[in-house]
């Protein structure tokens, strides 16, 4: 299963600093999720009293799931370290900055794990010249191949 990425939040944002973080779970969202069925759309993460929580990310119910199917847009609990959470929780206290999921992908052993990313939001010029940057890159590539 290929990772699930958030391309709309590295279009709107700097990101600074990237942490890995494990995700609580249950076994139909796994499941739905080894499928590749989970939406960032609107999704965020806030950090409060002393935990990670990642919202409204949309994880689809199982196809297969009985009527102990999950909440697809409940609150997650994200697995940090205390000294990340207590970094990201000053870091977000700064104005201008945000915490965005990045991708969801499943590890070696099979856990899953979300990319998170510390970052800024981007001004419209801003994603002019990102937009700029990534048609150059494009092209190089094509007129080098």
């Amino acid at each position: 299963m290929q990772a699930l990425q958030n391309r709309q939040a590295v279009y709107d944002y700097f990101i600074d600093t990237r942490y890995q973080a494990g995700m609580v779970l249950l076994g139909t969202e796994v499941k739905s999720l080894r499928e590749g069925k989970a939406s960032f759309n609107d999704s965020f993460c806030v950090a409060q009293e002393g935990e990670v929580w990642i919202k409204s990310l949309h994880i689809a119910p199982y196809s297969h799931g009985t009527h102990s199917n999950h909440e697809p847009l409940r609150d997650r609990k994200l697995l940090l370290t205390k000294k990340e959470i207590s970094r990201i929780a000053s870091a977000l206290k700064e104005k201008g900055y945000t915490l965005v999921p990045l991708r969801i992908f499943f590890t070696d052993k099979g856990i899953v794990k979300i990319e998170i990313g510390l970052g800024r939001g981007k001004k419209q010029y801003d994603k002019r010249d990102s937009i700029k940057k990534r048609e150059a890159e494009r092209e190089i590539k094509r007129k080098g191949v």
